[in-house]
């Protein structure tokens, strides 16, 4: 395609999602099916109008894919419930953790014994389908930093803890073909890889995330009364941290995530004391008049101050629906008619089918999550960006090309079902589950 067929292609569909964006809602599709149509038709299993290489352009991809991942993780972070709870993210923990690992065993086994990879390969698959994605579940996910419903929070934090717990699997599958260095017994792997990297990675966003809050915070607060702007803020963030966990050799996913859900949570907690010192001048009746007086004498703003997380938000989030547009596009873009390998369909069904429930349900059996939504989070693990990312970061690593060109085909037909499997069933079955959550309150 030529560089005016690229920007007609994707002008195109900009324009049909703003025009049809209220038609979407009511129809049983997302904007991702879109996306991935388009991509189809136009790229080599319909009209070979173009292709894109993922082998090839791996570094490439790699990149595109990171920083989709680093938006949606900061942007699910500031929407994280305040104040924090240890009780309500004890669920999401354990699916993070405990259901992570389960995944990625049990799709290692079926690769094994299944599809004939070598170990070390399964390993490495499984680390690359087994975290949910946090760039195309937006249907599931937590809308706004108000929203309270408990499915939408699980699934939203699960996606933003377990595209860094991957990793030390993925450094695993890595050790075990030869191309990482995993210590003696695996000991370097367990101290570094999986305690140090993501010890280290927690944090450091939660102290950059804080430390950000309190200086926004007295900025606005101050004689002068700055004026920040939001979005560099957040980028900064975002970059500041993830360079700093690289260079602490922690993982940086977590590290954004932390952050952003630190930077909203101490944001909150400023406002709320602020707003409890309002409260302290109002209680002797004291005029509105002289309250703010009195305030201002204090350091304090009579009225309620921005905030960097919330401001950032809108623009994190359009940036997210842009790199979703074009990554599913080149999702579709790099199928052939070829890869739908009875193989990789296979691979896929066992994944939604068997391991992400069972997983979901051993994960959450001490939990006093109700079954209807254990079953739901069950299904609802949508994979997409984040696993693409991790296959390229393979690549990228030394993975010999035929074991990459499998592991190519396996991944793109998880994230190709995900999509439209996920996409067609996550209007129906949340409308559903709210129908029934609704006649289940009291009159």
């Amino acid at each position: 395609m030529t560089n005016a067929q690229w920007f007609m292609l994707v002008g195109g569909l900009l324009l049909l999602m703003g025009l049809s964006s209220t038609l979407l809602k009511r129809l049983p599709i997302t904007p991702a099916i879109v996306y991935l149509t388009a991509g189809l038709v136009v790229g080599p299993s319909v009209l070979n109008a173009f292709h894109f290489n993922p082998l090839k352009q791996s570094a490439l991809l790699e990149v595109l894919t990171e920083v989709a991942v680093l938006i949606s993780l900061f942007s699910a972070g500031v929407k994280m419930p305040v104040p924090f709870r240890l009780a309500r993210w004890r669920a999401p923990l354990l699916l993070a953790t405990v259901s992570m690992a389960l995944t990625v065993a049990m799709v290692a086994l079926f690769a094994y014994h299944v599809l004939g990879l070598p170990l070390g390969a399964g390993v490495l698959l499984g680390a690359i389908v087994a975290p949910t994605d946090p760039v195309l579940a937006t249907d599931v996910q937590i809308r706004h930093p108000g929203d309270r419903d408990q499915l939408r929070f699980t699934l939203t934090c699960e996606a933003g803890m377990n595209d860094g717990s991957a990793f030390p699997f993925v450094m695993l599958g890595l050790g075990m073909l030869g191309l990482h260095h995993l210590g003696d017994m695996g000991l370097r792997w367990v101290l570094v890889d999986v305690l140090w990297a993501s010890a280290a990675g927690v944090l450091i966003g939660v102290v950059a995330g804080m430390a950000l809050a309190h200086l926004g915070c007295r900025l606005r607060s101050g004689p002068d009364k700055h004026a920040l702007m939001d979005d560099f803020l957040g980028l900064g963030l975002i970059g500041v941290v993830y360079g700093l966990s690289s260079l602490a050799h922690a993982w940086g996913f977590l590290a954004v995530f932390f952050a952003a859900v630190a930077l909203r949570q101490t944001e909150q907690k400023l406002a709320r004391t602020r707003q409890s010192a309002v409260e302290a001048l109002a209680l002797d009746d004291t005029p509105r008049a002289d309250v703010q007086a009195v305030m201002l004498d204090a350091g304090l703003e009579p009225e309620p101050l921005p905030t960097v997380s919330e401001g950032a938000l809108i623009f994190k989030e359009h940036l997210e629906r842009l790199s979703e547009l074009l990554l599913v596009l080149l999702v579709g873009g790099m199928l052939f008619a070829s890869s739908w390998s009875w193989g990789a369909v296979a691979l896929a069904l066992f994944l939604f089918g068997v391991a992400r429930p069972l997983s979901v349900m051993v994960g959450l059996a001490g939990t006093r999550t109700p079954w209807r939504l254990r079953g739901i989070t069950g299904w609802f693990g949508v994979r997409g960006i984040g696993s693409l990312y991790y296959l390229m970061y393979a690549i990228q690593h030394g993975l010999p090309e035929a074991l990459a060109l499998q592991l190519i085909q396996f991944t793109l037909i998880v994230v190709t079902l995900s999509i439209l499997l996920h996409g067609v069933s996550v209007k129906p079955v949340l409308g559903r589950l709210w129908r029934v959550g609704k006649s289940a309150d009291p009159a």
